[in-house]
């Protein structure tokens, strides 16, 4: 009787091993935030430059600006957003401040505001028509509040300015719900006044008032400046960084904000901010930069993990002019043309191996799939970590591309140091960082082939490799034909 009992939880014992699912991998710290995943999923978000520089064809303002002068007579907040809802936009930024200090909403700490000019007859609040244009659109809203004010007679009294500018930061938080993304940046003129800002007072507050906002600074902590403003990431492009190493308005830091430090101890992604125009704010001597141009910087900027942080400055009759509406949308078709196709679908897929096995739940089938956050393809343990693979098999010679897509499972955290890419046996692609995307577009133009190799050369721990699509860019005309 006892050896049967023995026989029986044997077999218990032997069934439920043989039932067990393997794993995940451990993440590998830092780890980006819910919010931090949110955004980066957006990939191009967009920016309205408008005020009292809109009406004086300047750039930066002087802060003695007549109030009056503000008067967009046909001002359409809706058309704002729907343009940019049309264009796949999901967040957009207003600057509820500029470096001019006039604000765009009725502050009752100033009376250098939409309160003192013709506009209404004093009672509009553009801020207030911002948000809920957005809200109607489904589009999510941020605000800029500029840190250096040039009409405020407080500034450069470090107590009495921050206490000014944490009240209206608390008006426009607590007045304005639901806000997104608050923007702040160290931009100020060389014969400013000295200024100590209290950034750490600055960020609680925020936090405080809405814990799922994301703060974009130089410094992050949830959303760090590229370190330029032509909408262009390095090459290599980590997520992670050392926030202690950051101080916001530090020309010096503009190369590691750019590649960030894969032995970094903060996740704080980049946010690639350019003008749809030469200038930020509207002037009727410029014109929308080409398609090309754009495309240019969504491939420099989205596809080296960034998100596309995309200027379009209303003019003074208070419109989106319809020229930048015009290639907001031909922007949107470019992109729904390239990307909404990947030929590495029609495929089978290979790999070098696969954690837990056959069944296990991390084959490489999961980069074909539509979730490119947590299914992904995950190598065995026992993997030679300078040979790791993934493989996208096709007919003979029947795959015709321009155009490489990559992606790493970045909720688990940011891996891929290095990686090739070979197309029949020919490298095509000597690259470094992945992160959320990775898009390489050939500069030897449109390839034919049937095997096309991804192979990850160096990561911390193992490399998660979420998706990999193969498109055809019929817009990309390159210069030679030589591979880069």
């Amino acid at each position: 009787m006892q050896s049967c009992n023995i026989y029986i939880i044997n077999k218990i014992i032997k069934k439920s091993l043989t039932k067990r699912v393997p794993t995940p991998p451990l993440p590998i710290l830092p780890l980006p935030s819910y919010s931090q995943l949110k955004w980066q999923q957006r990939e191009i978000i967009m920016f309205f430059h408008f005020g009292v520089n809109t009406f004086t064809d300047s750039e930066w303002g002087t802060g003695h600006e007549d109030p009056a002068i503000f008067n967009p007579v046909g001002l359409n907040a809706n058309q704002w957003v729907s343009a940019a809802a049309d264009a796949g936009i999901s967040l957009v930024i207003l600057t509820a401040k500029h470096h001019d200090g006039f604000c765009l909403w009725p502050s009752k700490y100033t009376d250098h505001s939409v309160e003192s000019s013709h506009w209404k007859g004093g009672k509009g609040d553009v801020v207030r028509e911002f948000v809920d244009a957005a809200k109607a659109h489904g589009v999510d809203a941020g605000l800029y509040l500029s840190p250096w004010d040039r009409h405020e007679p407080r500034y450069g009294h470090s107590l009495e300015y921050n206490e000014f500018y944490l009240a209206q930061l608390q008006e426009l938080l607590t007045k304005y719900e639901s806000v997104r993304e608050i923007w702040f940046d160290g931009a100020k003129g060389s014969n400013a006044p000295n200024m100590t800002y209290y950034f750490t007072e600055w960020f609680s507050m925020v936090k405080e008032l809405q814990s799922s906002i994301n703060i974009f600074s130089d410094a992050g902590p949830d959303v760090r400046w590229v370190g330029n403003e032509n909408g262009s990431a390095g090459t290599t492009s980590w997520a992670t960084i050392n926030g202690t190493a950051l101080s916001i308005g530090n020309a010096s830091i503009e190369r590691y904000l750019s590649t960030g430090d894969p032995r970094g101890t903060d996740y704080i992604p980049p946010e690639c901010d350019v003008s749809i125009r030469k200038g930020w704010f509207w002037h009727k001597s410029q014109s929308p930069k080409r398609l090309s141009e754009l495309l240019q910087i969504y491939y420099n900027s989205v596809g080296r993990n960034c998100v596309m942080l995309l200027n379009v400055p209303p003019n003074t009759t208070g419109l989106i002019s319809e020229t930048d509406v015009h290639r907001l949308k031909e922007l949107r078709n470019a992109l729904d043309t390239i990307f909404s196709v990947n030929l590495a679908e029609r495929c089978s897929v290979k790999a070098s191996s696969r954690r837990g096995g056959k069944d296990g739940g991390f084959g490489p089938e999961n980069v074909l799939d539509s979730d490119h956050l947590w299914t992904y393809w995950a190598p065995g343990d026992k993997d030679d970590d300078k040979d790791r693979w993934i493989e996208i098999r096709g007919a003979a010679g029947g795959l015709r591309f321009n155009v490489i897509r990559v992606q790493e499972a970045v909720g688990l955290g940011q891996r891929i140091g290095r990686h090739e890419i070979y197309v029949d046996g020919k490298k095509v692609v000597q690259g470094t960082t992945v992160g959320y995307k990775r898009l390489h577009r050939l500069e030897g133009g449109v390839v034919s082939g049937s095997v096309v190799r991804v192979r990850i050369t160096e990561s911390k721990g193992l490399p998660l490799v979420s998706s990999i699509g193969l498109h055809l860019d019929p817009y990309w005309q390159p210069k030679d034909g030589n591979w880069f």
